[in-house]
C-alpha cells in the first residue's frame, strides 16, 4: 500500500516512494544501477551505464522543441545510511519506510535518502511524461557521491553530450546555487599496545546520546554538538583527575555528518567509583546548560559494564584525548567575499578502535578557497602528528566556482520571479557538490543547482517539505520550456 500517493506532484512522489524500496548505500549501488537500467529500458529510452556504474538516460525533445539545447539533469543514486541505535534496519536489504508528519515527509527511525532520491525521482517523471514539454534531455544518475565522489570523478568526457546542466541535489528550495565547496579528508592512525587491565579497578561505559547530527557541509554553522568532541572533553578531564585506561571509544560514522552519538569504555581505580559518578553529573549538567538551545535533547550518561579484555596503553590513550582536545571542529572562518558564508570548516567525523590494535579517526574539511582547504587540513593533520599518529590526506575535490553571468542562472531567476512572484536567493554553498568535477571534464558546460527544501540530511531526522516539492517541480518544468536555443 502506497504512503505518499495522496502528495502532490504525485509523478515525483510515486518515483520517491518506489526509490524507497531499493536499498542504494553508497559503493553498494548494484540494486539501484539495475533498477534504473530496467527503468530505461522499460520505457524504451536510450540507457547505457559506465564502468563505474554512472547511470545515463536520454529522451528526445518533444515536438517543436527541437531547437533547444540539451540539458543535462544530474542527481546521485546514493544515500547516507544512518540510524538511531535502537532502530533495527539492515541498509542492505530493507527498504525505506517513509511516513507523512504533517508538512515533511520522514522515515521511520533512519535517513529517508531524499538526499538525492528527490532528484532521483524528478528525472524519472520526465523521462516518463507525455504532456511536458522540453528539448533534448539527458537524465545522468552518479554513484558513490556521499562517501568519495566517485561516480564524478570516474565520468569520461563525451559520456553526456548537453550543453547545460541541472544539478537537482541541492537543500533550500528558493535558493539557486551557482557554486560550491571544494574539500579533502585528513585520516590519523593510532597504534596502540594491549595491556591487561590493572588490578583493583572498574569499568563503566559513558554514552553521549540524543544530538542533532546533520551534513557536515551545509549545517556545519548552525552550532550543533559534535559527540567526539562533548565525550572526550569528559574522558579528558577525568583522565588529569583519576589513572584512567581507555578500552574502547566509538563514535560517529561517515565523513560528512556530524556525529550524533558516541560512547567509551575506561576502568579507573575502585576507590573513586563513587567520585566518578558525581564527576559526570556535573559535567552532564554543564553540558547540558551549554547546549540548551542548540542540542536540548542531549543525554550524557554513565554506567557500569563488563570489564574488558585489554586496556590501551596509557600513553596513546592519552595522546588521543589530547589530540581530539586539540583537533578544530565546526567553523574556522566565514568568507569577506560572500558575507554570512562559511568559508572555511572542519568536521570531527568519526573515532573508532579497529582491527591491528589501532585507533582510526576521520576528519573532514570543506573550503571555497583552495589554499584554505589544505590549510585546514594541515591543521588537523599537526594536531594527530604530534601525538604520533600516521596521517594521510586523500586526494579530495575541487569547488564550483560561480559564474555570475551564466545564461541559464538568469533564466532560472527570471523563471522564478514570474512563477512566485519574488526573486529567488542566488548564492555559493558549503557543502561539495559534484558540480567542480563535472567542469573539469566539461569545461563550458553553463550549470546551476537547486531543490526542494530538506533539513537534517544524514541524519535519522532527515525530511523533505512536501509543499517545496511542488514548486521545485513547477520551477524545473518552466526552465526547461525556456532553455536557450541552439
Amino acid at each position: 500500500m502506497s504512503i505518499l500517493n495522496g502528495l502532490e506532484p504525485k509523478v515525483i512522489w510515486e518515483h520517491f516512494e518506489a526509490i524507497c524500496q531499493v536499498p542504494r548505500p553508497s559503493k553498494r549501488e548494484d540494486k539501484i544501477i539495475e533498477f534504473l537500467m530496467d527503468f530505461g529500458k522499460k520505457h524504451n529510452l536510450e540507457t547505457k551505464r559506465d564502468e563505474i556504474g554512472n547511470v545515463l538516460i536520454k529522451k528526445p525533445a518533444t515536438p517543436g522543441k527541437e531547437n533547444l539545447k540539451t540539458v543535462v539533469l544530474q542527481s546521485h543514486m546514493d544515500m547516507v545510511c544512518e540510524k538511531n541505535s535502537a532502530t533495527e534496519h539492515n541498509f542492505d536489504t530493507d527498504p525505506i519506510i517513509p511516513w507523512i508528519d504533517g508538512e515533511w515527509v520522514k522515515a521511520k527511525g533512519t535517513t529517508l535518502g531524499a538526499d538525492d532520491g528527490i532528484g532521483m525521482a524528478a528525472e524519472m517523471a520526465l523521462l516518463t511524461s507525455t504532456d511536458i514539454e522540453h528539448g533534448p534531455i539527458e537524465c545522468l544518475f552518479t554513484v558513490d557521491e556521499e562517501t568519495g565522489l566517485s561516480g564524478a570523478f570516474a565520468l569520461q568526457p563525451g559520456f553526456v553530450s548537453g550543453d547545460i546542466l541541472l544539478n537537482l541535489d541541492s537543500e533550500d528550495e528558493g535558493e539557486i546555487f551557482l557554486g560550491c565547496a571544494g574539500g579533502i579528508d585528513t585520516l590519523a592512525t593510532m597504534s596502540y599496545t594491549k595491556e591487561d587491565v590493572p588490578a583493583g579497578y572498574f569499568a563503566v561505559r559513558i554514552d553521549v546520546s540524543g544530538l542533532q547530527g546533520g551534513h557536515s557541509g551545509d549545517e556545519i554553522n548552525k552550532n550543533r554538538g559534535n559527540s567526539n568532541k562533548i565525550l572526550n572533553r569528559f574522558l579528558w578531564e577525568i583522565n588529569k583527575k583519576y589513572d584512567v585506561r581507555l578500552a574502547d571509544f566509538a563514535g560517529g560514522n561517515l565523513r560528512n555528518a556530524i556525529p550524533r552519538e558516541a560512547s567509551a569504555v575506561v576502568v579507573i581505580p575502585s576507590q573513586f567509583k563513587e567520585q566518578i559518578r558525581v564527576d559526570l553529573n556535573l559535567y552532564a549538567a554543564e553540558m547540558e546548560n551549554v547546549w540548551s538551545i542548540a542540542e536540548p535533547k542531549l543525554k550524557i550518561n554513565l554506567e557500569s559494564t563488563d570489564m574488558p579484555a585489554f586496556v590501551c596503553d596509557k600513553k596513546t590513550s592519552n595522546n588521543l584525548f589530547d589530540a581530539l582536545y586539540a583537533c578544530p571542529h565546526g567553523v574556522f572562518s566565514m568568507s569577506s567575499r560572500m558575507p554570512g558564508m562559511v568559508e572555511t570548516s572542519n568536521n570531527l567525523a568519526s573515532v573508532k578502535f579497529i582491527e591491528g590494535d589501532k585507533i582510526f579517526i576521520t576528519t573532514s574539511q570543506r573550503s571555497d578557497v583552495d589554499s584554505e582547504k589544505y590549510n585546514i587540513a594541515q591543521n588537523v593533520g599537526v594536531a594527530f602528528t604530534m601525538a604520533g599518529a600516521e596521517i594521510e590526506h586523500t586526494d579530495g575535490y575541487p569547488g564550483w566556482a560561480p559564474n555570475p553571468s551564466s545564461e541559464i542562472l538568469k533564466v532560472a531567476v527570471a523563471s522564478y520571479e514570474r512563477l512566485f512572484n519574488v526573486e529567488p536567493i542566488t548564492r555559493s554553498i558549503h557543502a561539495g557538490l559534484e558540480c567542480g568535477l563535472f567542469l573539469e571534464k566539461y569545461p563550458n558546460m553553463d550549470m546551476i543547482s537547486f531543490g526542494p527544501t530538506l533539513r537534517d540530511v544524514h541524519s535519522p531526522d532527515e525530511r523533505i517539505n512536501i509543499e517545496t516539492v511542488d514548486k521545485f517541480w513547477k520551477h524545473l518544468l518552466d526552465i526547461l520550456v525556456n532553455v536557450p536555443s541552439n
